[in-house]
């Protein structure tokens, strides 16, 4: 399935809505998905619109729906996105250009969508869905080789790397919504010359620059879905932050891999940007170097190799306290871009399935962390401290190994291309709080 361009993609439309039009994140061109509660109410599915928040329900008791649009308008205002995500594209696409038409500069529906509004600022947000299943894969390339090098200076890649996207089932209890507050773990750790390990708080916590990738319709059990069909399984995207105590991975991790070191806490961003909003900045996968093996047949498909990547830049960036005392602003501690993914969405998604795992409507998979080459875009501080070897020097005049009790982490992604609207997702955001 690829997404068409349509009207609602046109840079040069504009909204009634004020401050929509160039909002770093919600133009109109966006019209992401959300579970927000206005103030005093409960929550409901809404729309973001520059710095307000459509209330679909309310949009609904005005009347401003009607046929396929109003059947996902329905489904979209309830208190999950669980039942939007499962109706599909279609539906979903009908929203859209309904939405798109009703909320553009001189849409005759203004007045009566007016009310609907609400300031995203007094609104609280919720997750998007509810999680029946989370797994973090492992495809950014530049982050597995750079730990790997960490820990197998001489063969940091595993020999299959390159054959399947690796990944791993994640906690879905644990993931929250951005603004929750994380808690540092504790856990058994086992410092290098140390003769045993002890129990104790974290002491090299982590985050991850990650893409999360929400499930829509899902397959039956023992019914793999194939790659070229695997578009049409995703819902939409998120920022994901799998927040990870290296210390106990290092422990913990053989033979079975991450487990608590990464189950305590996964943070989301709240707005689920759809496919058809990310239309304008496909991109043909990056090819393969030379020498790297072809994917098997089950994992490739051609309209995927062409258009199955995004150009879509990301960013990490650390708020210590003293940096808030000070007044001074976030730092910025990376940038990369969702390009460098070895394995496309629709691969991550074709290979869980593959062996007749049963995919539902609002599953989250993570991509793993979307480093860049060089060090700038490295997406977490194992990569960027080389371990915790070379600490981080912040303008504040601190140095970070890795996080300590009060540094806020911040994720933003962007998306931009010449003759296309830019977009955004809005931030994910948390602040560590001490072990307990």
């Amino acid at each position: 399935m690829t997404t068409m361009l349509d009207a609602t993609h046109d840079p040069s439309l504009r909204s009634w809505v004020p401050g929509a039009d160039g909002h770093p994140d919600f133009p109109i061109q966006n019209l992401p998905f959300g579970i927000f509660s206005p103030p005093g109410g409960t929550p409901r599915g809404g729309v973001a619109i520059g710095d307000h928040i459509l209330d679909l329900p309310a949009a609904l008791e005005a009347e401003l729906f009607s046929g396929a649009a109003r059947e996902a308008a329905i489904a979209a205002g309830a208190n999950t996105l669980n039942g939007f995500m499962a109706m599909g594209a279609a539906p979903r696409q009908a929203l859209r250009q309904r939405l798109s038409a009703m909320l553009a500069a001189g849409s005759p529906d203004r007045d009566a969508a007016g009310p609907c509004l609400h300031r995203a600022a007094d609104c609280s947000m919720h997750l998007p869905a509810r999680i029946g299943d989370y797994t973090d894969f492992y495809v950014g390339i530049h982050h597995a080789t750079n730990v790997g090098r960490v820990f197998r200076p001489d063969d940091p890649l595993l020999p299959n790397y390159k054959h399947v996207p690796i990944g791993y089932h994640g906690r879905a209890s644990s993931v929250r919504v951005s603004g929750t507050d994380v808690r540092r773990p504790s856990g058994q750790l086992k410092p290098r010359g140390a003769d045993a390990p002890h129990f104790a708080p974290c002491r090299s916590l982590d985050y991850e620059l990650e893409l999360g990738v929400w499930i829509g319709p899902g397959n039956a059990l023992g019914d793999p879905v194939p790659v070229a069909e695997a578009p049409s399984h995703v819902a939409g995207f998120c920022l994901l932050n799998d927040w990870s105590a290296r210390d106990i991975q290092a422990w913990e991790a053989q033979p079975l891999g991450p487990f608590l070191a990464k189950n305590f806490g996964t943070t989301v961003s709240p707005w689920v940007v759809t496919p058809e909003a990310l239309a304008p900045f496909r991109i043909p996968q990056p090819a393969r170097p030379a020498g790297d093996p072809a994917p098997l047949p089950h994992l490739l498909d051609e309209a995927d190799q062409q258009s199955g990547a995004l150009d879509l830049l990301l960013e990490v960036l650390i708020h210590t306290p003293a940096m808030r005392e000070r007044n001074m602003a976030p730092h910025r501690l990376a940038l990369s871009n969702a390009r460098h993914m070895y394995w496309t969405v629709a691969q991550i998604l074709a290979h869980h399935s593959s062996n007749g795992c049963n995919l539902g409507p609002g599953d989250l998979l993570g991509t793993g962390t979307l480093s860049a080459p060089d060090p700038a875009g490295f997406g977490s501080l194992l990569e960027t401290t080389r371990g915790g070897r070379e600490p981080v020097e912040l303008p504040s005049g601190e140095t970070r190994r890795f996080l300590e009790d009060g540094d806020e982490v911040i994720l933003r992604a962007r998306a931009a291309r010449d003759g296309a609207a830019s977009i955004g997702f809005g931030e994910c955001r948390a602040r560590i709080l001490p072990a307990r």
